[in-house]
């Protein structure tokens, strides 16, 4: 949420060590929530008091608009600074220069015909010192804090605001490293919210720091007991280099070295359960039906232009430079791809300039779609993807690339990656849906498929038209020339809803559709039979009930240490209420 508040500046920072990140809380400031336990924190930057940024954030947030203010400027000053230093690349260009000077219209002409070099430096320092006194200031009144409930951020100069995010509505925490930030050895964290624009972010924090503040938060967030942790304690700080210019030299090396070595650090977790090698990831881009469209535009653009008909270049050249662009960056975002598990959920990595690293907690995805283009099926190539919370607004571009866990792959990796996005389905279960949801129908198929007097509706794919409903999950299968398959956690279905037309109760059929957040799944199911569907309202009425009522990965540490208590010790109730984030609400269930 974001709420005004008074401009206050931060006290300065006492430990010297810590002056480039840390301030003290002011002492008007009343006391605030609670600090971590220190048994579950590894940072010192989530000790509950106030922080600032990387003193680096200016620069980066601040310095770039600079350098494209003097690049535009430099843009316009092409002609007359190649005939002040290059005058022999451009003999013809001292003319229009000449031309320009006595014109008087252009304003560098105007300093230079009246001699106000001076003035003019004077104008640019002002403005510059301008600059960076609004970034430095907004950087000083940018702080954060990690409590044993919240993330929090304070911002602003002139109209104060600040954002929290409860840790048990935290829907992820994903790592962000933009190729600048990642040379200066910065990351942007953005902790996930249960909302639309409910994102809280820090921007930039060192990527030593960003990794242990993400680290910290997850463990908050899932309920750990202390206890866990505690032999678990981080040993000694690695010595720092002798001054700050040594270590920007140490980092740049190093960061340029893992552009092109792979993985930025060593870290503790597993490594990728899924490789996508780099031909298959280029072959599934060509193999799409954009590639067909644009192969068609190509061929219309040639014959019309044979044909004397110009006027197509300018209208469909700049569409095909558009959308080469597009396809490379695509590729581009999904190399050093990589699927793996954590104690805190599923750590999902991708991107080769920009790297972006995200963990998915337990019980946050929300429904999961298996897909395979026409032009996939010979190779065998299929795609995931899910629906959970990005806490982004619905104007932004950028959620579809954090709801695609596999960009392609096989059967086999399909079985992985559903292993970790869906733990609770037993192997054998696993195995039914990859020979029976997305390969099937089969000669002993178990889903209940559109009947036969409903052909008409789906005249190619009813036979495969149909839905499985089990202790845990739904599964909603369709689609023939684009087969798709959807599995959809009981515990996280909001509700169910049955649909009729006119043509569909003549044919004594349905439509069903499950409500989930929004996303790229579309869980819906034409041409049911009408009895089966009343049926399955019922069922998943009182599956979906039940499955609530025993979830609790919201606090997921929660079931792991409950399950390791002894005998006779206390444990923590079954939750019976509704949840917001992440669960679901069980009033209005139809």
């Amino acid at each position: 949420m974001t709420d005004p508040l008074p401009p206050t500046d931060p006290l300065p920072p006492t430990d010297p060590e810590a002056r480039a990140t840390t301030s003290a809380v002011p002492s008007t400031t009343p006391a605030g929530p609670a600090a971590p336990p220190s048994q579950l924190v590894r940072s010192p930057l989530s000790d509950g008091e106030w922080h600032r940024l990387h003193p680096l954030t200016p620069l980066l947030r601040g310095g770039l608009f600079l350098i494209v203010v003097i690049g535009v400027v430099l843009a316009n000053l092409r002609d007359r600074l190649v005939f002040i230093f290059l005058p022999w690349l451009a003999p013809g260009v001292g003319d229009e220069v000449v031309e320009w000077e006595s014109v008087g219209g252009d304003p560098i002409d105007f300093i230079v015909a009246n001699d106000l070099y001076l003035l003019a430096g004077v104008a640019v320092l002002v403005v510059l010192i301008v600059l960076v006194t609004v970034f430095y200031t907004s950087w000083r009144f940018h702080t954060f804090r990690i409590t044993g409930d919240d993330v929090e951020v304070r911002s602003g100069i002139l109209f104060r605001t600040q954002r929290r995010a409860p840790l048990d509505r935290v829907q992820g925490v994903n790592l962000t490293r933009p190729m600048i930030a990642r040379l200066l050895g910065m990351a942007k964290l953005e902790v996930v919210g249960a909302g639309a624009d409910a994102n809280v972010k820090l921007e930039y924090l060192s990527t030593a720091n960003a990794e242990a503040v993400r680290a910290d938060i997850l463990r908050l967030a899932s309920g750990r007991r202390l206890a866990a942790t505690a032999a678990g304690q981080a040993g000694p700080a690695s010595p720092r280099p002798a001054g700050r210019v040594a270590a920007l030299g140490q980092t740049v090396g190093r960061e340029i070295s893992g552009l092109i070595e792979g993985p930025e650090a060593p870290v503790a977790e597993i490594e990728s359960v899924v490789h996508i090698p780099l031909g298959r990831l280029v072959a599934s881009h060509v193999l799409s039906m954009s590639t067909v469209g644009l192969l068609f535009a190509i061929v219309a653009i040639s014959i019309g232009v044979s044909q004397g008909v110009t006027w197509l270049l300018l209208g469909f050249v700049p569409a095909i430079i558009g959308f080469g662009a597009y396809w490379v960056r695509s590729i581009v975002r999904s190399l050093r791809y990589s699927i793996a598990p954590t104690p805190d959920g599923v750590r999902i990595t991708f991107g080769l300039f920009t790297t972006i690293t995200e963990i998915v907690p337990p019980g946050r995805v929300h429904a999961v779609e298996v897909s395979q283009p026409i032009l996939w099926r010979p190779a065998g190539w299929w795609m995931i993807r899910i629906n959970r919370l990005t806490g982004r607004s619905a104007a932004d571009s950028s959620t579809d690339q954090f709801t695609t866990v596999l960009p392609v792959g096989t059967a086999a990796d399909v079985q992985r990656v559903l292993r970790l996005l869906q733990p609770s389905i037993p192997d054998d279960e696993r195995a039914l849906v990859v020979q029976q949801g997305m390969l099937g129908p089969t000669g002993a198929d178990s889903f209940t498929n559109t009947p036969r007097r409903a052909w008409w509706i789906r005249p190619l794919s009813y036979r495969r038209n149909g839905f499985r409903l089990t202790d845990d999950m739904l599964l909603m299968r369709r689609g023939l020339v684009w087969r798709k398959l959807v599995i959809l956690p009981l515990a996280r279905l909001q509700s169910l809803g049955l649909y009729q037309g006119p043509l569909d109760r003549a044919s004594r059929v349905t439509n069903v559709r499950a409500h989930v957040v929004n996303g790229p799944v579309s869980p819906f199911l034409a041409a049911v039979d009408r009895d089966a569907a009343l049926a399955l309202f019922d069922d998943v009425a009182r599956g979906s009930v039940r499955a609530a009522l025993a979830d609790r990965t919201h606090r997921w540490a929660q079931e792991e240490r409950d399950a390791a208590a002894p005998a006779g010790a206390p444990s923590l109730p079954v939750q019976t209420a509704p949840r917001v984030a992440g669960g679901t609400p069980l009033e209005g269930r139809a």
